[in-house]
């Protein structure tokens, strides 16, 4: 699957006057993904990987650039509600890691310099896809709208733990 979408937060930064880590939101998503499918009964079980970041770097209060990227493995289930092939849906949980590339404005020449820092973080995924098989000359391709819900652990350079991407995915089936 190939991706894109936007990132949200509910959390609204409440004092002006002090430092208050700025808001998670807004940018546009691109990302990369995969399902496996046909563990369980009737073959409904299997495992998501996927990786989003912002396609654009934001500017983290006006002094350096940063880059969100989020990378999750989760357990996938595709329960049959419509009785249609052409209608799927993915319902999945998770964990993975929220990683916050801060950028050094100035360049660097030297081989093996590395111009950027990284501020990793545990998270927990939980999302929902709707998939829709459209086009009747290629059967196994697919559109799918999707909500992602990530519980990021100690997310101290944003003033939330709690951040949302909503998106949608183009993606092709392989086998039934």
């Amino acid at each position: 699957m190939v991706s894109g979408g936007i990132l949200q937060s509910l959390a609204v930064p409440s004092d002006t006057v002090n430092f208050q880590p700025p808001t998670e939101k807004g940018g546009i998503y691109v990302g990369l993904g995969g399902n496996l499918v046909g563990l369980g009964p009737k073959h409904r079980f299997g495992f998501n990987l996927e990786s989003s970041w912002r396609y654009h770097q934001g500017f983290y209060y006006g002094y350096e650039n940063y880059r969100p990227i989020f990378t999750d493995f989760n357990a996938l289930y595709q329960p049959q509600l419509v009785k249609t092939k052409k209608v799927g849906v993915d319902v999945f949980a998770g964990i993975g890691v929220a990683s916050n590339r801060f950028t050094v404005l100035t360049s660097c020449s030297i081989p093996g310099c590395v111009n950027y820092t990284s501020s990793n973080h545990f998270m927990e995924d939980l999302g929902v896809g709707v998939r829709y098989y459209v086009w009747h000359r290629l059967p196994h391709t697919f559109v799918r709208a999707e909500g992602h819900y990530y519980h990021i652990q100690n997310n101290v350079e944003f003033n939330s733990d709690n951040v949302f991407r909503v998106g949608g995915s183009i993606g092709y089936t392989f086998g039934q």
